[in-house]
């Protein structure tokens, strides 16, 4: 899709943006007025930001839409003055009014990014929520001592004063025992402790604006719902504008008042979320919107990213017979791993974690199977288990390629090179699994070197066919990965597992973190892979959305239990499990008329199984037995629902 000039809408009017009955003459809190943002590169200027114009009200959420690449991220690092050192701001205007009256109205963008002025707003008047809370905190201090010291360098307190206000505010945004926190450093916290730890050092300073850069990105479903619902509430009790950067339309549709949305570094269309929900006007917001994987989609529905792949090979490919029903490729029973951790460096205890406990899963080829959960129940340990990473302490798996089922665990020599070959991993983060230091060739050629697959030629043809197969040009043989967007990358992570001709992909989050049509772009190539090659997937999320859109079968963990399995259409016309209900209703739908029911959400732990309604409820580590409910639909119950039954 190619989005003209001419069809561009252009931001409402500066006084309408954000204005309500009776507030055309209150001046915003922030005024963006035609910014320009440039990179300084080796071929010339490239501009991130062209023309940008905005209004952020006080008390309001705007919140700025686009791919990535659009320019969102650095609007936003313009509005902080944390350019990288190869930008500069190149025109236009950032006028900041502060509401409390601490410093006059004040042009940002005039001011020196590192004097006295600026940094007095950054932190202070200005605070800024990041993607990523392990990069931007730092693991050598507690989070106690990083918060509180965004206190003492804004505010005349001593550091009692600051200690006491930072436990106030771990308590504010939700930790479980702030006194704790103050002492805990990063590496302790889950990611949705640490995104509240980031929360909470921005709003400890009680600052006019809050930019929150992608702050829900790589949670998961129930997290990200605390964690906006978090906002919403500070916000309320505040009364600070928010400025959210995201590319998940369901998000702004629960949260926003006012909606851009950026490509390339111009506003395409502005306005409030119900004009953007209910009437979209510009073809790139229509665009965004089929691209979002929705509970509501036909069997033979797909999504229409902004830029389809195109690959020769799988035009011409020829689907293999799907014979019904399909046999067995993998399947792990009663799996079991338990982890020992110390509870001190010198206090010579230890305490055990049951991460899988007695799981059982059925994969069949040319099928995909599901398995959702949230961050910590277990999802990865078991692809890790299945992938023979981790040795499990209980249970076994059992692989087929045609000849009989073979223990994985205990596979030796050749045996164990056929399976290495037969099943292959997708990586969350294809940047961290790419080496940075290898060309693509090499990138795509290594797995044929080590299994001594082919002569040079004919891995030169190989590695030609697989990025043909991905839809990549084959001119990027040579190029090295930092050159290649997210999703180019995640495709680059696929085509590389696809090198050995494998029958089976283990994908753990493989759209996590892209944008709606990068996202789009992946699920679609993995459906038509599967189509084309006969493969089956273990595909691993947190996102029911997305699971049921590619999945045939879907297993629902939580705390190391498989707590409900069914086909997605079971699945989803009668989810029976508390846990299964709580993910369904935390995923943002982008349509308006179905918002998050945040204070649903925000009461009781769906995650406790002792907080479970009965006849789920599990105590004192009982493990339940899984009850068929309808054909093929399976659900944990208490033994104790069991024997009333009986």
């Amino acid at each position: 899709m190619t989005i003209e000039p001419k069809d561009r809408i252009m931001a409402p009017a500066p006084e309408r943006l954000g204005s309500g009955p009776g507030e055309k003459a209150k001046a915003p809190l922030l005024s963006v007025r035609q910014l320009v943002v440039d990179f300084r590169t080796d071929a010339g200027d490239l501009r991130a930001v062209d023309g940008l114009s905005l209004d952020i009200p006080a008390g309001r959420t705007v919140a700025v839409v686009g791919e990535s690449g659009s320019g969102k991220s650095v609007t936003a690092q313009a509005i902080m003055r944390i350019l990288p050192k190869a930008a500069h701001i190149g025109g236009g205007s950032i006028v900041f009014r502060d509401p409390a009256g601490r410093y006059p109205p004040v042009d940002i963008a005039g001011l020196k990014a590192d004097g006295e002025e600026m940094r007095a707003l950054r932190g202070g008047r200005l605070a800024m929520i990041f993607q990523e809370p392990m990069t931007s905190l730092s693991p050598l201090h507690t989070i106690g001592d990083q918060v509180s010291e965004a206190l003492r360098i804004h505010a005349d307190v001593t550091q009692a004063e600051a200690k006491k206000r930072a436990v106030e505010v771990f308590a504010r945004v939700g930790f479980p025992n702030p006194k704790r926190a103050f002492h805990t450093y990063p590496f302790e916290l889950s990611g949705g402790l640490r995104q509240r730890a980031m929360i909470a050092m921005g709003l400890i300073t009680h600052p006019a604006l809050l930019i929150a850069d992608e702050p829900t990105t790589a949670l998961d479903v129930t997290t990200q719902a605390q964690i906006l619902d978090l906002i919403k509430e500070l916000q309320a009790d505040t009364g600070m504008s928010v400025l959210l950067i995201t590319h998940d339309l369901g998000v702004v549709a629960n949260v926003a008042d006012e909606v851009v949305v950026m490509y390339r570094g111009r506003v395409m269309e502005a306005g409030s979320r119900e004009e953007i929900f209910r009437n979209p006007q510009h073809p790139y917001l229509r665009a965004l919107m089929r691209a979002v994987p929705r509970f509501d989609m036909k069997p033979d529905e797909r999504l229409v990213p902004i830029r389809e792949i195109r690959s020769a090979a799988l035009a011409r490919a020829d689907a293999p017979p799907r014979n019904e029903p399909a046999r067995l490729i993998l399947k792990a029973e009663n799996l079991r791993k338990t982890y020992t951790l110390r509870t001190g460096w010198f206090s010579g205890r230890v305490r055990t974690i049951d991460a899988v406990k007695g799981v059982n899963l059925t994969l069949r080829a040319g099928t995909t199977l599901g398995l959702v959960g949230e961050s910590g129940c277990g999802k990865t340990t078991v692809s890790k288990i299945i992938m023979r990473a981790i040795t499990p302490d209980q249970g076994r798996v059992l692989f087929d390629d045609g000849t009989g089922p073979q223990n994985v665990h205990e596979l030796s020599g050749e045996a164990l090179t056929r399976y290495r070959r037969s099943v292959q991993f997708v990586f969350q983060d294809p940047f961290s699994s790419l080496n940075p230091r290898m060309t693509v060739y090499e990138i795509l050629t290594e797995p044929l070197k080590i299994h001594q697959v082919g002569s040079p030629d004919e891995r030169y043809h190989r590695a030609k066919q697989l990025l043909d197969m991905v839809g990549l040009d084959q001119r990027a043989l040579r190029r090295y990965p930092h050159s290649f967007s997210g999703g180019q990358r995640q495709r680059l992570g696929i085509a590389r597992a696809l090198a050995l001709e494998p029958r089976a992909l283990l994908c753990d989050e493989p759209v996590s973190a892209l944008d709606v049509s990068v996202q789009a772009q992946i699920l679609n190539l993995l459906k038509d892979l599967q189509s084309a090659l006969g493969l089956s997937y273990l595909f691993v999320s947190h996102n029911l959305a997305v699971v049921d859109y590619i999945a045939d079968t879907i297993a629902v963990m939580c705390r190391g239990y498989i707590v409900e399995e069914a086909p997605k259409s079971l699945l989803f016309r009668n989810p029976a499990h508390p846990y299964t209900q709580a993910l369904l209703a935390a995923v943002p739908d982008p349509d308006i008329d179905r918002p998050l029911d945040f204070a649903k959400l925000r009461t009781g732990r769906f995650s406790n199984p002792a907080d479970w309604p009965e006849p789920y409820r599990l105590l004192g580590g009982e493990a339940g037995t899984m009850v068929e409910i309808e054909q093929g639909h399976f659900v944990r119950t208490a033994p104790s629902a069991i024997l009333e039954a009986a």
